[in-house]
C-alpha cells in the first residue's frame, strides 16, 4: 500500500544557521576538475608528499599493540608531552600539557572548539580577510556576529592594529588572526603584532590564533623566525593557539590538531570535545608523536622543497604580467589577474576550460581577494613549471584581448 500524503519540503526544516551559510567557494572548480583529463590542480591546500616513513611506522606500530580503543578525551599524554616541549623549543611558549593542550580532529575541531566555548549569540568577532573559507561560517555556527577586516597588498596583506581598531564595538569579543596566511601567504611581522596586542588590551580582547603553516615560511621571515602570537606575554593569557600536522608533517588526512590554552578556556573546549568527538584517531595520534620526534629532517626538506617551487611560481607569473605578492608562509600565492579584463570567476572558469589548469577565484576568500586568484604550490615542480606556462599562455591571449577592447 502506497501513501500519497503532502510532500514534505525538507529545505523548510533546515536550521537557520545552515541556510544562511553558502557551499565552500573553494571545492566547486575541483568537482568540474576531477572529470576532466590532464588537469594540473593548484587549488587544493594539501602538501603533495607521503607523510614520512617514521609517522606511518609509529601508526603500524600501535595497531600492532592493539592500541586501537578510545584514548584519553585531551589526547595520548606523551604527545601532550611532545606538543608542549615543542612549542616551548620553537617559541619559548611553555603550555602544562596536563591541562593546557588538547588534541583536536584537525585543526578545524580546535576553531570549532574555541569559537563554542567563547561566543555568545550576538557576540562580534572580528576577522581580517582575505581568510580561509571555514572562518567565518564557523563562528556563525556559534551564534557570533562576524565583522570583516579587509587587507590589502598596500600592506603586504597583513591587519594592522589601526585597521581592527577601527572595527571594534562594544560587542566585539575576539580577534581571529591566521598568520602565516591562506589564501596569501602573508606573515604579520612581530612588530605589527606588538601594535595589535596594545589595541587588544586597550579593549580587552580575546585571541584566537590559527597557526597551522607556522613551519612552513621563507625569506627574510625564514631568517627572522616565525612569532607565535602567545610569545608576546601580554596576550599569553588571551590567546588560543591552534596548530596541527596537516601542513608540515604532511598528514591531512590523519585528522590531528591541538589547542593550547589557559585552563580555564581549555576545560570548557575540554568539555565540549568530550561531548562532540571523544578522542582523536588513536593510529593517527601515535603518527604525530613519531612526527615530533622523528621527522624534524622531513618538515625541512619539504619546506625546501616548497621554497623552490615559490621561486618558480612567483617568477613566472611576475613575468608573464601578472604581479604577484611576494609570500612568505604557507604555500600559496596570489596573482593579480585584472590585466586580464577577466574577473576572478571568469579567469578561473576559462583557464580550467582553456588550459586544464585549476585555481580558486580570489573572492571567494572575501572581498579583498577580488582581481586576485589563489594558486597551491603544493605539487611537484615539474607540473608548476607545466602550470606557469600554461597560465602565461592563456593570460598572454587575454591581455592582449584586454588592450584590444580598450582601444
Amino acid at each position: 500500500m502506497f501513501y500519497f500524503g503532502t510532500m514534505l519540503n525538507l529545505s523548510d526544516r533546515l536550521s537557520d544557521r545552515v541556510k544562511t551559510v553558502p557551499p565552500s567557494g573553494i571545492r566547486r572548480f575541483f568537482e568540474i576538475a576531477a572529470t576532466m583529463d590532464e588537469v594540473i590542480t593548484l587549488g587544493i591546500g594539501e602538501p603533495d608528499f607521503v607523510s614520512p616513513k617514521a609517522i606511518l611506522d609509529g601508526a603500524k606500530d600501535s595497531i600492532a599493540k592493539g592500541l586501537t580503543g578510545y584514548t584519553s578525551n585531551a589526547g595520548i599524554a606523551p604527545l601532550r608531552d611532545a606538543i608542549s616541549e615543542e612549542i616551548d623549543r620553537l617559541y619559548g611558549v611553555k603550555y602544562n600539557p596536563a591541562n593546557e593542550i588538547l588534541v583536536t580532529v584537525g585543526a578545524s575541531e580546535a576553531i570549532q572548539l574555541a569559537m563554542l566555548a567563547l561566543l555568545n549569540p550576538g557576540d562580534e568577532i572580528l576577522i581580517p580577510e582575505p581568510c580561509f573559507v571555514s572562518y567565518g561560517p564557523t563562528a556563525i555556527f556559534a551564534g557570533a556576529t562576524v565583522k570583516y577586516v579587509p587587507t590589502s597588498v598596500k600592506n603586504n596583506f597583513q591587519v594592522t592594529a589601526a585597521d581592527i581598531e577601527s572595527r571594534i564595538t562594544p560587542r566585539t569579543k575576539m580577534l581571529f588572526l591566521a598568520y602565516p596566511s591562506n589564501p596569501t601567504g602573508a606573515v604579520l611581522q612581530r612588530e605589527t603584532l606588538e601594535e595589535i596586542a596594545q589595541v587588544v588590551e586597550r579593549h580587552d580582547l580575546l585571541v584566537l590564533s590559527d597557526e597551522i603553516y607556522d613551519r612552513l615560511i621563507y625569506g627574510d621571515t625564514f631568517r627572522a623566525g616565525h612569532t607565535c602570537l602567545p610569545s608576546i606575554p601580554s596576550l599569553r593569557e588571551r590567546t588560543v593557539l591552534l596548530g596541527g600536522f596537516s601542513k608540515a608533517y604532511a598528514m591531512t588526512g590523519w585528522r590531528v590538531g591541538y589547542a593550547c590554552a589557559p585552563k580555564p578556556i581549555y576545560d570548557a573546549m575540554y568539555k565540549l570535545h568530550q561531548y562532540i568527538i571523544m578522542s582523536a584517531p588513536t593510529a593517527s595520534q601515535w603518527g604525530a608523536l613519531a612526527g615530533i620526534k622523528h621527522c624534524q629532517s622531513d618538515v625541512e626538506n619539504m619546506r625546501t622543497a616548497y621554497d623552490a617551487r615559490r621561486r618558480v611560481i612567483v617568477d613566472g607569473f611576475r613575468a608573464a604580467g601578472m604581479p604577484t605578492f611576494e609570500p612568505e608562509g604557507a604555500f600559496y600565492c596570489f596573482p593579480d589577474i585584472t590585466s586580464t579584463g577577466l574577473s576572478a570567476e571568469d579567469f578561473a572558469q576559462e583557464l580550467l576550460h582553456d588550459e586544464h589548469v585549476a585555481v580558486v577565484p580570489g573572492d571567494a576568500f572575501g572581498p579583498s581577494g577580488t582581481g586576485y586568484v589563489r594558486c597551491s604550490y603544493a605539487n611537484s615542480m615539474e607540473n608548476i613549471q607545466e602550470a606557469v606556462k600554461r597560465i602565461s599562455r592563456f593570460a598572454a591571449k587575454k591581455q592582449a584581448q584586454n588592450v584590444l577592447l580598450q582601444q
